[in-house]
C-alpha cells in the first residue's frame, strides 16, 4: 500500500536517530581519514551528518518554502571543520550519508527515492559553494595579511606577531633573503608572479605600494637538502620575475641571512629604486650595491656606510700601499703609466696591486662603474677620518 506524505514524514522522522548512527558506523567503516581524527572532531562531523538528514526531511516536507541553505548543515560544525575537513572529503562523507538513507528507503515509494536524489545533487553543490566562500575569504585574508608583513618588513618595524603572521601565510623560504622592488605593471598578476617563483624554487612575498610592486624573495630548498639543479642566485631569480613588472627601474636589495633581517635588504632596494634614474645604462635589474654612490650622494646613511665599511676600511687596514695605489690610479684616470710614474714603479706593479686590491675588497679598479663606487669610498673614507693625514704617493 503506498504511503501517504504525511506518514512517510513521520516514518522519516521516526528513523532520523537510526539513519544518523548508522550513518557514523559506516563513516568509521568506510572513511580512514575519519577514523584518525581526535574525538572532538569526528563528533563535529557526525553533527553535520545528522543536520543534513533532518535538514532533508524538513525540505521534503515543503521543498517550495524558504530555501535550505548549507549553513543549516555545516552550521552545526565548528569553523574550525572547514580548514581540517577537505572538500573531497566533505563530499564523501555526503556519498556515505546518502547511501546509508538510500538502503534504509530502497523499499519505498518512487517520490522519495527521487528526492533524495534531487537533495544529494543540491547539498553536493551547496557544500562546493561553502568551500568556495570560504577560500575566496581566505584569499582575501591572505592578501590583507601578506600587505601587513610587507609593510612592516619595509618599515623595519617589526613586532612579536610578525612570525606568527608570516607562518599564517604558509611562507616556504630557508635561508637567505633578498627585496626586489619596481613599479606595478598596469595589470598585476600575483598568481603568475607565484608560478614563476615556484618554478625557480623560490617562495615571494608579494606588496603593492602605490606605483611600487615590491618582491621578498626566498630559496623554498632547505639549505644542504640535494638538489638536481644548482641554486639559482638572486639576480637570476629577479631576471626571471622582470617581466612581471612595470616599465622604469627595477633594484635588488642585498641578500641577508633570514627573513627577519628583510628590512635591510629592503631599504637598500628601496633607497636604489629612488635614486636608479641617475645611472643612465642601469640594467635592469640593477643590485641596489651597484648604486652605492648614487645612493650615498642622495644623503641614504646606509650607503655611505656600506662604502666605508666594505672598501676603504678594509684597504686602509690590509695595505696603505694598496690604499695609495687606487687613490693615484683613480685620480691619474684609470692609466697605468701615468699611475706607474708617479709612484716611481713599474706598470706591472700598478697591474698587480689592482688585482690585490680587487681581491681584498671585490671591485675591479680597472671598470668604469665600478671605479666610480670606488672613488666615492676613498671620498667617504677620508671624509670619516678628517683629522688622519693624506696618504703621500
Amino acid at each position: 500500500m503506498r504511503k501517504t506524505k504525511e506518514q512517510t514524514l513521520a516514518w522519516l522522522r521516526a528513523i532520523a536517530g537510526e539513519l544518523a548512527t548508522a550513518t557514523i558506523r559506516r563513516l568509521d567503516e568506510t572513511l580512514p581519514w575519519y577514523g584518525d581524527m581526535p574525538p572532538g572532531r569526528r563528533s563535529a562531523v557526525g553533527l553535520v551528518a545528522q543536520a543534513g538528514i533532518s535538514s532533508f526531511i524538513s525540505w521534503f516536507d515543503d521543498p517550495k518554502s524558504t530555501p535550505w541553505i548549507a549553513a543549516d548543515v555545516f552550521g552545526a560544525a565548528p569553523r574550525e571543520l572547514l580548514r581540517s575537513v577537505t572538500l573531497q572529503q566533505t563530499l564523501q562523507l555526503i556519498r556515505v550519508t546518502v547511501e546509508v538513507v538510500e538502503e534504509r528507503v530502497k523499499d519505498s515509494d518512487d517520490d522519495l527515492r527521487e528526492a533524495i536524489l534531487l537533495y544529494s545533487r543540491e547539498i553536493a553543490f551547496a557544500a562546493a559553494d561553502v568551500y568556495a566562500r570560504a577560500a575566496e575569504q581566505r584569499g582575501l585574508w591572505d592578501a590583507r595579511l601578506e600587505a601587513l608583513v610587507v609593510d612592516s618588513i619595509l618599515s623595519g618595524e617589526y613586532d612579536n606577531e610578525l612570525p606568527s603572521r608570516i607562518a599564517a601565510l604558509g611562507w616556504n623560504g630557508h635561508g637567505e633573503v633578498s627585496v626586489l622592488v619596481g613599479t606595478s605593471p598596469r595589470m598585476l598578476d600575483v598568481d603568475q608572479i607565484r608560478r614563476t617563483a615556484r618554478h625557480l624554487d623560490a617562495d615571494v612575498l608579494i606588496g603593492v605600494q602605490g606605483n611600487r610592486l615590491v618582491l621578498v624573495l626566498g630559496r623554498s630548498t632547505p639549505p644542504g637538502e640535494e638538489r638536481e639543479e644548482p641554486v639559482l642566485p638572486f639576480l637570476e631569480i629577479a631576471t626571471r620575475l622582470e617581466p612581471s613588472f612595470g616599465p622604469g627601474h627595477l633594484v635588488l636589495g642585498h641578500e641577508v641571512p633570514s627573513l627577519v633581517d628583510a628590512a635591510k635588504s629592503a631599504k637598500a632596494a628601496l633607497a636604489g629604486f629612488a635614486v636608479a634614474r641617475s645611472w643612465r645604462n642601469a640594467p635592469r635589474p640593477a643590485l641596489a650595491d651597484d648604486l652605492l654612490p648614487e645612493r650615498a650622494l642622495a644623503g641614504d646613511p646606509l650607503a655611505r656606510s656600506t662604502l666605508v665599511s666594505r672598501i676603504y676600511r678594509p684597504l686602509q687596514a690590509h695595505s696603505t700601499e694598496l690604499l695609495s695605489t687606487l687613490w693615484c690610479y683613480l685620480d691619474n684616470g684609470r692609466s697605468l703609466e701615468a699611475t706607474a710614474r708617479e709612484m716611481f714603479v713599474h706598470p706591472n706593479t700598478v697591474r698587480y696591486r689592482l688585482k690585490r686590491i680587487s681581491e681584498v675588497i671585490g671591485w675591479d679598479a680597472t671598470g668604469s662603474r665600478e671605479a666610480l663606487i670606488l672613488q666615492t669610498a676613498l671620498i667617504l673614507g677620508s671624509i670619516a677620518e678628517p683629522d688622519t693625514p693624506r696618504i703621500r704617493r
